[in-house]
Parts: C-alpha cells; sequence; structure tokens
C-alpha cells in the first residue's frame, strides 16, 4: 500500500483549515492542521510534511517568518494562502522561497489541483555529500554543474543544491537553451503557464534566488541582457 503524501496546513482560521482538510482527504492525503506560526514550526519538524500550505496572517510568528524558518533547512514545496492581494506580498512571498501564492477566497478545487502539481514536480533530491549521481532523462551537464529536471536535482561542484521547484525549473530552461535571450514575459509564459497570474518581478526573484546559490563560473553564468531578460550564457 502506497504511503500518503503529508499536508500540513497552517491558518488560523479553523472553519478554511477543516474544509481544505476534508477536500485533501478526500483526495488521500494525510492532513495536519496548526492554527500558528510557532506550532508550524514545531509540527514542521515532526510531522515531515511532502508540502505546505501556509496562510500569511497568523498569531504570534507570522507566515513570512515561518517560511524564512522553514528554508534554512528544507527546499519541501511551500503554498502560501493570503487576502492580501498586492504585488509587494506576493513578491516577498516568492522571495522568501515559496512555491505558489493563492489569493483568498479561493476555489477549494483549484487549491487541490496546485497542490498536485507541484508534488508532481517534486522529487526528493539526494542528499549533499554523495560521491556520484548517476544523470537519466532531462538533464543538462556543464563543467562542474547538472540540472536534471527529471528528479529534480542540481549538482554544483559535486554537492546536490536544494532549489524550490519552480527555481529548478526556470535554471532547467535556461540552461536547456544557452546563449538564448528571454524577456521576463516568455520565461513567465514557459514556466508558470499562461494562465498564471502573477508579475514580471517573479522571474526576478527567481533569478536573484539562483545567483545567491549558483555563482558565476568560468564558463557560463547566469547573465543579465538589460532592457530584455536572461540568457545562460557560455563561453565559446
Amino acid at each position: 500500500m502506497a504511503t500518503k503524501q503529508k499536508i500540513l496546513i497552517v491558518d488560523d482560521d479553523a472553519n478554511i483549515a477543516e474544509l481544505i482538510s476534508l477536500y485533501l482527504i478526500k483526495e488521500c492525503f494525510d492532513t495536519l492542521i496548526v492554527y500558528d506560526g510557532e506550532e508550524a514550526i514545531e509540527q514542521f519538524k515532526r510531522y515531515q510534511p511532502n508540502l505546505i500550505l501556509l496562510d500569511l496572517m497568523l498569531p504570534g510568528i507570522d507566515g513570512y517568518e515561518v517560511c524564512r524558518e522553514v528554508r534554512k533547512t528544507s527546499s519541501v514545496p511551500i503554498i502560501m494562502l493570503s487576502a492580501k492581494g498586492e504585488i509587494f506580498d506576493k513578491v516577498l512571498g516568492l522571495e522568501l522561497g515559496a512555491d505558489d501564492y493563492m489569493i483568498k477566497p479561493f476555489d477549494s478545487k483549484e487549491l487541490v489541483a496546485r497542490v498536485k502539481a507541484v508534488l508532481r514536480r517534486v522529487v526528493q533530491a539526494p542528499q549533499s555529500g554523495q560521491e556520484s549521481i548517476p544523470q537519466t532523462g532531462d538533464f543538462v551537464s556543464y563543467p562542474d554543474l547538472t540540472v536534471n529536471q527529471s528528479n529534480y536535482s542540481v549538482t554544483y561542484y559535486g554537492a546536490v543544491i536544494e532549489m524550490p521547484p519552480k527555481e529548478l525549473e526556470l535554471f532547467y530552461f535556461l540552461a536547456s537553451h544557452p546563449n538564448q535571450v528571454f524577456t521576463r514575459e516568455q520565461l513567465l509564459d514557459h514556466i508558470w503557464g499562461y494562465e498564471y497570474m502573477g508579475d514580471t518581478r517573479t522571474v526576478d526573484v527567481h533569478i536573484k534566488r539562483l545567483r545567491e546559490k549558483i555563482k558565476d563560473h568560468e564558463s557560463w553564468r547566469l547573465s543579465t541582457v538589460w532592457g530584455i531578460g536572461y540568457k545562460f550564457e557560455v563561453k565559446k
């Protein structure tokens, strides 16, 4: 019997949390509900969820701080939930490491669909320190770098780099089209899809996070093409 995937639901509104839980249980997920930020951080360590649904407006420690704490040790997917629809709030959430952002009120079926979509993309990467990682499926390799979209792993100077799904997908897409320039709008369409109602600054946030983890190499780098967009530049 397959092990159920675990979803940690963090929301101080019991009615919303229980409704989300019912929909997820119906889809054969295991769920745990917590109502504040401190408990969320504690239960994250104990429950070890496959995905976190995280409300931003929580008593005590807010959702942004919970996200920061989780990202210190884990790349588990996080979908933020908020009644705040400002672009600033979305960008901040993504910058802190969230994989998606939904504005309340939302359709529960859409939320379940997004949960499934994120989990389909995620395969646990091997732990850092492994001497070699066989590469199969869709991957690209450069000196001291391998980006594998099939098993969602990035190997950089022999170490596995933890990376949320969208971050890795963006990196793989650019690296698989060396020296080709893409506008922010093109990257938004390719990675997030035409139905995504976000802002092009979402791309900038993810590029910034990639650069914090992957520094310029003598043979390649993530390059900004001013006034246009980005490219994965490979030196010939």
